[in-house]
């Protein structure tokens, strides 16, 4: 069997081309600004979202991507109580989101096979409507970098100066966690909200060793988590493996590589 041939990879492909592009433009954001961690919160929020859907009857990806905005407003809230553990919002919220979805487990204990495959990444089963959603979120992600890339990179490298500029701080701030919880939103049926912040983190990893600046970063970025997206699928694809786990390790392993190069080249 021809697995290229097949609609349900060549979806699969479009879909992970599509998160490849976004997760690590805004996880270079993320990465510098020391808040990786808020990826797992928000897709374990997101998870609780999913799972009123399957109990509500409502397309489950659109209730993850509420939860998620729901809990971009109340991490910018709780950051702004707690200035000095700016990190404990993202703490508060990640337990409130595993509370609930633990508890909207058990209230529906039918859909629960269903729910798992959204932790764990299904995305071999993406439909129209799940493609459809990727497309827009990229192409809002891809437009709000092009426009903001000056913004976004004097905010990611000293937040004080861009309050100074005159550049609105909050506001930028609120709209960058919010495209994050977009992207998460629609990765997790990709590789899993269990796995979704690599894409946003290892790619951003590997090229912060080899960039030598800010616009290489995002560049290299992308093009590490592109291979790792499609090499996964392919791998996954001819050999059965789990679609999110070969993505993530082969990014893992592509992450190794690059160290073990730059090591050596100092050596040399």
């Amino acid at each position: 069997m021809d697995i290229f041939a097949e609609l349900f990879f060549q979806r699969a492909l479009a879909g992970g081309v599509l998160i490849g592009i976004t997760a690590p433009l805004l996880g270079i954001f993320l990465v510098l600004r020391r808040l990786s961690m808020i990826g797992d919160t928000l897709s374990h929020v997101s998870i609780a979202g999913v799972a009123l859907g399957f109990l509500i009857g409502v397309y489950p990806i659109l209730m993850g991507l509420i939860f998620s905005l729901l809990a971009c407003f109340a991490i910018e809230k709780l950051r702004r109580t707690y200035k000095t553990y700016a990190e404990l919002s993202i703490a508060i919220i990640m337990s409130g989101g595993v509370a609930l979805a633990a508890f909207l487990f058990t209230m529906g204990k039918n859909f629960n096979l269903n729910v798992t495959s959204y932790m764990f990444g299904s995305i071999l089963t993406l439909d129209r409507m799940d493609l459809w959603m990727v497309l827009g979120v990229t192409v809002v992600v891809v437009i709000f970098m092009m426009v903001n890339h000056k913004e976004v990179f004097l905010l990611a490298f000293d937040e004080d100066a861009a309050g100074v500029s005159g550049l609105p701080v909050r506001l930028y701030n609120m709209l960058i966690t919010m495209l994050t919880a977009l992207v998460i939103s629609v990765a997790i049926k990709i590789v899993g909200a269990l796995l979704v912040s690599a894409l946003l983190t290892i790619p951003v990893a590997s090229s912060l060793l080899v960039a030598r600046s800010f616009r290489n970063a995002v560049w290299i970025s992308v093009i590490y988590s592109e291979i790792g997206v499609v090499g996964g699928l392919v791998l996954a694809g001819l050999w059965n493996y789990a679609p999110g786990a070969s993505i993530v390790l082969l990014l893992i392993v592509m992450l190794a590589g690059t160290l073990l190069v730059r090591k050596g080249l100092k050596i040399v």
